[in-house]
Parts: structure tokens; C-alpha cells; sequence
């Protein structure tokens, strides 16, 4: 191996196989208990339990270690406001107009998804998430970021882990295209907005589709060899 400057491990923790059997049932089945959904509570939310859950994601791999994700927190209703103008605009082209085609739309209708958003303005919380195609590990750097795509999903994938793990819901919202939240966010061309997210509480009466709890047996997505 090529030397490099290196620590110890002094923080992992090795658990006996029973409780590692049991930590593992335990978190499937409270994983399980999450769902995306679309009605949220005005409820506020405080700030530092969403920086914390920011924090968790930003602990996820990522190529080279450059940390490609920017992550801007957005609770101000004028904000709010102009977000939900520049997605619905988009969001009735998608619709609409039909830009996605009908096998999209197709696909999304069990859902019951259209192109009305209130969630933007309702919700405590927005994140928008901004995938950088150059940085480093340290602000100011201007180098390539390697598997952006990649270290972006996975971080996404722990906030949203985290959120809930808080007692929180999200939605994943990603109108196409996102160019809008980079002015509205002040973000740089080199930022790609990746995701916006919804976070907040569910309003009293929240449902979601019954299509959304369909799942794939696991063996239908696992091989063994």
C-alpha cells in the first residue's frame, strides 16, 4: 500500500453475533416504519436537529474524500415562496405539458403526484442539496471531484436516515431542471442541484399511496454465489 498519513481505529465497535443479529432486526424493522410523504404540518421544527442529521450525512463516503455536497437550509417563507413559483413552473411543463411522456406519467400515477407543490411553502424545512463538480476537502480548493453522483446518493441516503431516525418525515422532491434553485440559493454554475428535500412533521391525516408500499421481496433483488 502506498504511504500515506494514517490513525488508528480507536472508535469502531465489534458486538457480540447475537447483538449484532438483533441491532440488525431492530434497525430493518424501524427503517421499514419510514415513508415519503406529501402532507406536512407547518409545525416548526428546531434548527440544530436538522444541522445534527446534516452532520450524519456528511460522515458518507465520497471519492477522493473531496465531500462533493453542499447543502443549503432553508426555513425563510419568502424563500420558500419563490422555490415553490420556480418548481410548479416546472412541474406544469412536466405534467402538464406533458414533457415527461406518457410512459412517465404512467409510472407516476398510482402515486397521485401533479404538478401542485403547497408542501414547499408548509413544511418547516427545505434542503436543497447541490452536487459540486469541483472542490476538495478544503473550501477554496478548485479540483475535480471524482464520483460525485455517487458520494452525493450516499449522503442523501443518510440524511434521510437520520431525519427519520429523529422523528422526522421527508419527501424527495426533484423538479426538472433544478437550474432555478442555484440562483435562488446563490450557489455557483460548478454546483448541480441534485435534490430538493422536504422535512418537517406530517400534517394531521397525512396518507400515502398504497403503491408506495409495495416492496421487492429480497429474493427478487439479492444473488448469492
Amino acid at each position: 500500500m502506498k504511504e500515506h498519513d494514517s490513525l488508528p481505529l480507536s472508535d469502531y465497535i465489534e458486538y457480540p453475533e447475537s447483538e449484532m443479529r438483533q441491532r440488525s432486526q431492530q434497525f430493518c424493522q424501524d427503517v421499514t416504519r419510514r415513508h415519503t410523504i406529501r402532507d406536512f404540518s407547518s409545525r416548526p421544527v428546531p434548527q440544530d436537529i436538522i444541522e445534527d442529521c446534516i452532520k450524519a450525512a456528511s460522515t458518507a463516503p465520497s471519492g477522493a474524500n473531496h465531500q462533493p455536497w453542499h447543502f443549503s437550509l432553508i426555513s425563510d417563507p419568502e424563500v420558500k415562496s419563490q422555490i415553490r413559483v420556480a418548481a410548479e413552473q416546472e412541474e406544469r411543463r412536466f405534467y402538464d405539458e406533458k414533457r415527461a411522456g406518457e410512459e412517465w406519467l404512467d409510472a407516476l400515477a398510482p402515486l397521485g403526484t401533479d404538478a401542485s407543490k403547497p408542501y414547499l411553502d408548509e413544511a418547516p424545512w427545505l434542503i436543497a442539496i447541490f452536487a459540486e463538480r469541483r472542490g476538495g476537502v478544503e473550501i477554496g480548493m478548485e479540483r475535480k471531484n471524482y464520483y460525485v453522483a455517487e458520494s452525493v446518493g450516499i449522503a442523501t441516503g443518510i440524511l434521510i436516515t437520520a431525519l427519520h431516525n429523529a422523528g422526522l418525515v421527508a419527501l424527495t422532491h426533484t423538479p426538472k431542471p433544478m437550474g432555478f434553485l442555484n440562483k435562488i440559493c446563490k450557489r455557483p454554475d460548478n454546483d448541480k442541484a441534485y435534490i430538493l428535500m422536504v422535512v418537517g412533521y406530517p400534517k394531521e391525516g397525512a396518507t400515502i399511496p398504497v403503491h408506495s408500499t409495495i416492496k421487492k421481496p429480497l429474493e427478487d433483488i439479492i444473488t448469492y454465489f
